[in-house]
């Protein structure tokens, strides 16, 4: 019956925080010296705020004059509460207003548009959530102001210092007692500890404390939730002379005051407050917390999860570069640069980032969970960026037509200039015809046409030679293209597969399922990368079909390998093997000059099988500390045996990389959590970094390893979830991934720039007409030799905003170029505020350079004013 009234609940499940707390009675306790308590209200539209939520906080601000509250409201809800109760609005919209006095009674504590988790998104989406959730709360609160950044979910990411103080925050808050269903911060320090980011940044902190302790016989808070006796003796004990706690209730709770006004040995305070009035005022304790400080289980390898953070990857990667491509067509072709086009789309892209798409995804009614939303929200973000790309692209291009002839434009979205294979659509009026690649001045090129299962049309594969932040223009041209030296693929007297490009030579296995028996790579002194002695297969499925006799593996029975595109450009492979009786098809793509090995791998599921721990029927609790999901080793995972010794663990975070404490990734139980989250990618090296092997995906997820268990990906779990949901398998799985084994360090292999073109690739699009011939090869901006990133351009007007992330490179001064003239360039922070001018210099005739300096994983802004083209 719990179990049922559990599904029903919409938003958050702190439901059953406040049930329990019902049950048992809240005590008053009176403590002999004084403590401090953080309230307020967590909540929104999208997630729990019922019509009568801003009537009932403004009477309650009034009853009790000496309750503070702590805002977590999403900023979209303001504008539903305006028009269903006006009159409510408007007296919360005065009491909000009334800041004059020296302690404010109410603070927005976490302006970010929806919630969002940010450990498990982009880095530039972080940016945009508070971008647009600060501009829309201060549309209803003009004078509202954003001193400390705290949350009632583990709403936290390493870089978050730099973010919120070029915000304008001044501190933060590590704390989420009474909500940590998902995860949690490790137990550090004390009072304070200044926060540090990895670029460096610092930003004064109340942590969860080294005495913070999970609250005993709960699976969801810590003991400083609601100010309770062992966690103030705690504090006391350790020397925190102004202990607080912390409870964000969910908007619609009618709780009022948590501590009520009787309690004089507890003071009701606001974070500014507490921070700039009652606590000590500085601390030498400079804690670099990692990205594995965020302590974070979800219900990895599901299949609405695993759905749910490809959509969102997919729409990230799409808005990002259009707004880039927009920003070139605007400078080049004088297009209005389309803001408002964009604001739309970040919208829905913003909302399907909110925590609870991620962390109860089926909650709703039928067609409408979570899972349900972010399938319409990303839509409507990839359908606005593609109007946006068509409309730009056949805008930037118009000129004569030529018989017999089209034309490519390549478009490179990254500071950086690329050599990298392309596929582009053939048009349908030449389909089945001699086709041929040239460069624009008529230089044939090599390319090969493939149609496969995979590719709905048939296509034109070619290397495009494209230079930084620009395009480059290509013929298409109805003629037989040149004979050229086409990559091997040969099939040995064993059966095996044999795979050869310039760089790789890789050998499959049929007989145990596809898995690949050998990877060597030519250019790195004929490493081999496949640990042969492992017992398990290298790409090998693997994982407990608990309903069905236990593991069950790919490599248990043969696969059927088929050869489907084979050219001087390109090798594609099928392979088509059954698990547990369900039938998978993967694919293996190699290149000409390409790092990356293309992964893909489709399982057709014949039912719902379970995969995972099981879980006895009737057995799960929610306030079992033990949990099924938690185990990742007995999920589906694709396995990848290292030859790597001593082995190392690299990881990268929104605008971070860092190197793993961890011996290993599995943890059972709620108060044991790692963070062994995969954003983008993990990269393996051996204990010297001489040789490595980097895993990257389409979407966040997790990973395994451990000193005596390979780097895995996670693929499926089926089974019980969190509050006893059956995460069940509607559907086919189809996840793609990919390798690069390299040389050295991940830095020194440019591991961050690979990560970045497998987000952004190279944009083409057919033209009936030649451009200008001035116009054929063009760039932007060039950041080469930088180590730097280009997370965002943006054009306003005639001004260009340039966002640098400084992935790979040192903290020495480096030199961005821009194609055309500037009338002024300046740093500026992320709320828009100068930071400092920059000097121009304009050495080369048309173009404008500027100095920048940012130590590593730094984020700087640049801000060009009154840009021009010589030719626009």
């Amino acid at each position: 019956m719990f179990r049922d009234k559990i599904i029903a609940v919409k938003g958050c499940f702190r439901f059953w925080a406040i049930v329990i707390f019902a049950l048992i009675g809240f005590k008053q306790h009176v403590y002999a010296q004084t403590t401090y308590f953080i309230d307020g209200y967590h909540g929104g539209i999208w997630g729990h705020y019922p019509d009568w939520n801003t009537r009932f906080m403004a009477d309650q601000l009034k009853l009790h004059p000496n309750w503070k509250i702590n805002l977590e409201i999403e900023p979209e809800t303001w504008d539903d509460a305006k028009v269903k109760d006006s009159a409510a609005y408007n007296d919360f919209r005065a009491l909000f207003a009334d800041q004059n006095s020296a302690t404010p009674r109410i603070e927005y504590v976490n302006p970010d548009y929806a919630q969002s988790y940010l450990f498990d998104i982009e880095g530039e989406s972080i940016i945009r959530q508070f971008y647009y959730g600060i501009k829309m709360v201060k549309r209803h609160f003009p004078t509202a102001v954003f001193p400390a950044y705290s949350s009632e979910e583990p709403c936290f990411t390493s870089a978050l210092p730099q973010i919120l103080t070029s915000y304008g925050f001044k501190y933060a808050s590590l704390k989420n007692p009474n909500t940590c269903w998902g995860g949690y911060t490790t137990a550090y320090g004390g009072e304070l500890v200044n926060w540090v980011g990895p670029d460096g940044t610092k930003i004064i902190t109340s942590p969860r404390y080294a005495v913070e302790a999970l609250q005993p016989g709960s699976t969801w808070q810590t003991i400083a939730a609601y100010n309770t006796p062992e966690y103030v003796k705690a504090c006391f004990a350790a020397g925190i002379k102004h202990p607080v706690g912390l409870t964000l209730q969910d908007a619609g709770w009618k709780q009022g005051p948590i501590i009520k006004d009787n309690n004089q040995s507890v003071v009701s305070t606001t974070w500014a407050d507490y921070f700039e009035n009652i606590a000590i005022k500085s601390t030498t304790d400079n804690w670099k917390f990692t990205q594995e400080d965020v302590l974070v289980s979800l219900v990895w390898g599901s299949q609405i999860l695993q759905q749910i953070a490809q959509e969102v990857r997919i729409s990230e990667n799409k808005l990002i570069s259009t707004e880039k491509l927009a920003a070139i067509t605007k400078v080049y072709s004088g297009i209005s640069y389309p803001q408002a086009d964009f604001d739309a789309a970040w919208r829905p892209l913003l909302l399907s980032q909110h925590h609870d798409c991620w962390i109860v995804p089926y909650n709703g009614s039928k067609g409408n969970t979570w899972a349900d939303k972010v399938v319409n929200w990303t839509s409507t973000t990839n359908r606005i960026a593609d109007s946006v790309v068509n409309l730009d692209i056949s805008i930037a291009a118009k000129g004569k037509t030529v018989v017999n002839t089209k034309f490519i434009r390549v478009y490179n979205t990254l500071g950086i200039s690329r050599n990298e294979p392309v596929a582009v659509t053939i048009p349908s009026e030449w389909q089945g015809e001699a086709i041929s690649v040239l460069t624009s001045a008529g230089k044939p090129v090599a390319s090969q046409i493939v149609s496969d299962s995979t590719s709905a049309v048939p296509q034109i594969v070619f290397n495009a030679d494209v230079p930084a932040m620009g395009y480059n223009t290509y013929q298409l041209k109805l003629q037989k293209a040149p004979v050229a030296k086409s990559l091997t693929v040969s099939i040995l007297k064993n059966g095996d597969y044999k795979l050869e490009s310039d760089l790789y030579t890789i050998i499959l296995d049929p007989k145990k399922g596809g898995a690949i028996k050998s990877l060597i790579a030519k250019i790195l002194n004929n490493k081999e990368f496949v640990d042969q002695s492992n017992p398990r297969n290298f790409n090998e499925l693997r994982g407990n079909f608990y309903n069905d006799g236990g593991f069950h593996s790919s490599a248990e029975n043969p696969a059927v390998i088929s050869i489907i595109e084979k050219g001087p450009e390109r090798v594609k492979l099928q392979i088509k093997g059954t698990i547990d009786g369900s039938p998978f098809t993967q694919w293996l793509t190699i290149a000409q000059g390409q790092r990356r090995i293309d992964l893909q791998v489709k399982i057709d599921w014949k039912g719902n099988p379970g995969i995972g721990e099981y879980t006895e029927p009737g057995t799960f609790k929610f306030t079992n500390n033990k949990k099924a999901f938690y185990n990742d080793k007995e999920k589906l995972l694709t396995m990848f045996p290292l030859n790597l010794k001593d082995q190392k663990v690299y990881k990268n975070a929104p605008f971070d990389v860092l190197q793993s404490r961890l011996k290993n990734t599995f943890f059972t139980t709620w108060d044991s959590i790692k963070n062994n989250i995969i954003l983008n990618w993990v990269d393996v090296t051996d204990g010297n970094n001489c040789y490595g092997m980097t895993l990257l995906t389409d979407h966040t997820t997790n990973y395994t390893h451990g000193e005596d268990f390979p780097l895995g990906l996670t693929l499926e779990y089926s089974g019980v979830g969190l509050w006893g949901r059956d995460y069940s398998i509607t559907g086919p799985t189809n996840v793609h991934y990919a390798l690069i084994p390299h040389a050295g360090k991940w830095d020194k292999s440019g591991i961050w720039t690979e990560g970045t073109k497998w987000n952004e690739p190279l944009i083409t699009k057919v033209l009936d007409a030649v451009p200008a011939t001035n116009d054929l090869s063009r760039s932007m901006l060039n950041i080469k030799h930088t180590g730097y990133d280009i997370t965002a351009l943006n054009a306003d007007g005639n001004d260009l905003t340039i966002r640098l992330f400084n992935a790979e490179g040192d903290n020495s001064p480096q030199t961005i170029t821009f194609d055309g003239t500037a009338s002024k360039a300046e740093l500026v922070e992320l709320n828009g505020k100068k930071r400092e001018e920059l000097a121009i210099q304009k050495d080369i005739p048309g173009k404008t350079s500027v100095m920048v300096s940012m130590p590593r994983f730094g984020i700087r802004t640049i801000k060009l004013y009154a840009i021009t083209n010589k030719d626009k």
